[in-house]
């Protein structure tokens, strides 16, 4: 990660307290402030607007985050329509019982059996809303990192791996959003087209900078930071944001100095504008891959990472809740993507550590391997391969049908690799120890003859005999520009489980303040699965929602009954 100006974030002050909201002085007033803009915002909105809920929007940009620049996949099962067409039979009971082994605790199974018992009528709510998924499924079982176009159901997790199986048959959960090229900006469109069609406002380019409390300590509104509408300030920055978020991938330390023009754009130009909220705020904002002193204090290992997100992932959720006591937690769970998948018979090499040892099952999901090489071995790995699973994955490269950012970081993995007429000189030209990648190579291959389990539970599919010179050692490292390793943040504010209310350090709500998507601690926050942050985005936003929603309701009857 390229060094970044503090100023480059989010500036977030100190809480605004007032005697009380009835009687201080607005620019606007709604029942619930939306930060944030993205998929998990705009489910937010949505949701609200559909239960009578007034809401009002703020987003620094334009909207979008980093859900515009997803592969708009949506984890979603237990019996979709798209799952029935597709031939597999699948339950709530069976989703939740995988998910179960993904998530490790990281929300209770109350909550997960509910993600799950929800998850058909949550897709079925993206549909209604203009977002279409399909069954085609692509081939080679359905197992890749992202699928072509024209398939848009996959098994975008560990669900075909063995050890992570339940007792019920493996069904593919990933539903990609149709579209051409990657579906997160067709995904994101239909919600944010679906949010200007129900007439709600949105204040673009403001960043809230900090939350309003009365004198009970609710949060009763917030203190926006303004660009003057359709100036030409506002044009500029907007051009250098989606200038930034175009260019990431390609040059990012570039991308850093156009960032810090934005915040100095907002600094100088920004004006105050204070938002009522009758009912509550709720955070959307995002993770915090994009700030570094958040990056180098909870997740120091991924600082190598390729930076998965957008400009407005910058932890400012997590800031502002810290402003009136609130909790966190995950903060070090840093999602980090090392797939092994395209090409398909890659899997069926080893990967080994710096020293030549063998760790993990590689066919595995790309965060289910990327996690302990980071973890544990400082983000440095290797692949092998010998000739004859060298040339497979050549011609299956140059042959499949990839997308470019699959094909073009594979072949250049493959023709940077070390090479050795033995393993042993392959170890000497890679500084591993000879006997560590001999004896993995030996174990290995006694497996893939039928001679003896496999020390990490690969499937007899994925297992391929390595015994023909010369051999191969593809560096996977975290660090390696021709094969970036791309990482997010996955913790947030803590929240109630059945509201979105954020707690504080007492784990008590405070009044008046929610969070959803990756700005809270949810369903995702353990380690990723392709698609299972937006189905999060989707079930937290609207969980959020209809909080509010009975909250409005609650204080209208309340109202009510002491005017009679």
């Amino acid at each position: 990660m390229s060094k970044l100006e503090p100023s480059s974030v989010t500036e977030i002050l100190q809480p605004l307290y007032i005697d009380s909201a009835d009687t201080h002085e607005w620019n606007e007033q709604c029942d619930l402030l939306v930060v944030g803009w993205g998929a998990a915002g705009a489910c937010a909105a949505l949701e609200a607007h559909a239960q009578g809920v007034e809401v009002l929007i703020a987003d620094r940009f334009c909207g979008g985050g980093a859900s515009v620049k997803s592969g708009g996949v949506v984890y979603a099962g237990g019996g979709t329509r798209q799952q029935v067409a597709a031939g597999f039979r699948d339950t709530p009971q069976a989703m939740f019982e995988y998910l179960r082994h993904e998530t490790a605790g990281v929300v209770s199974d109350v909550t997960l059996k509910r993600f799950c018992d929800e998850s058909v009528s949550n897709l079925q709510w993206l549909e209604s809303h203009g977002a279409e998924y399909g069954y085609s499924m692509p081939p080679g079982g359905g197992k890749t990192s992202y699928p072509a176009d024209g398939y848009y159901l996959y098994y975008s997790g560990n669900e075909m791996v063995p050890a992570y199986a339940g007792d019920q048959p493996p069904a593919p959960r990933g539903h990609r959003t149709v579209a051409k090229g990657q579906s997160g900006k067709v995904l994101y469109g239909h919600l944010q087209q679906a949010c200007y069609r129900a007439g709600m406002r949105a204040r673009l380019q403001s960043s809230v900078r900090r939350l309003v409390l009365d004198s009970s300590g609710k949060v009763v509104g917030a203190e926006l930071w303004r660009l003057p509408e359709n100036s030409d300030v506002a044009r500029k920055h907007a051009k250098l944001a989606a200038k930034a978020e175009s260019l990431q991938n390609f040059r990012p330390a570039y991308c850093d100095k156009l960032r810090a023009q934005l915040s100095r754009l907002e600094r100088e130009h920004a004006r105050p504008w204070l938002v009522r909220a009758r009912q509550g705020v709720l955070l959307s904002t995002g993770g915090f891959i994009f700030n570094p002193q958040m990056v180098r204090e909870h997740g120091a290992k991924y600082l190598r990472n390729f930076r998965l997100g957008a400009t407005g992932c910058d932890g400012s959720a997590v800031r502002l809740g810290a402003t009136v006591g609130a909790a966190s937690d995950k903060l070090g769970q840093v999602s980090a993507w090392r797939f092994l998948n395209p090409p398909q018979c890659w899997p069926k090499g080893i990967v080994v550590n710096q020293q030549g040892r063998r760790f993990c099952n590689e066919e595995v999901y790309g965060a289910t391997l990327g996690a302990p090489l980071c973890e544990e071995h400082g983000g440095n790995g290797w692949l092998i391969l010998d000739r004859r699973l060298r040339r497979q994955a050549l011609w299956e490269t140059l042959r499949g049908g990839y997308w470019w950012f699959q094909t073009v970081p594979a072949l250049l993995l493959m023709l940077q690799a070390r090479k050795g007429k033995t393993p042993a000189q392959l170890a000497e030209v890679t500084g591993m120890d000879p006997a560590e990648l001999e004896g993995a190579l030996a174990r290995y291959n006694a497996a893939a003859r039928g001679l003896a389990e496999d020390e990490t539970g690969k499937s007899a599919y994925s297992r391929q005999v390595l015994d023909q010179g010369p051999f191969y050692a593809c560096d996977i490292s975290a660090g390696n520009p021709a094969y970036p390793m791309s990482g997010l943040t996955l913790g947030g504010l803590c929240v109630d489980e059945d509201s979105g209310a954020v707690l504080n350090g007492e784990g008590r709500p405070i009044a008046g303040l929610y969070a959803a998507g990756r700005a809270a601690v949810g369903v995702a926050s353990h380690l990723y699965v392709s698609g299972l942050s937006l189905a999060d985005c989707v079930f937290s936003g609207r969980r959020a929602a209809r909080a509010v929603a009975q909250l409005k309701q609650a204080s209208g009857e309340k109202r009510a009954w002491a005017k009679s």
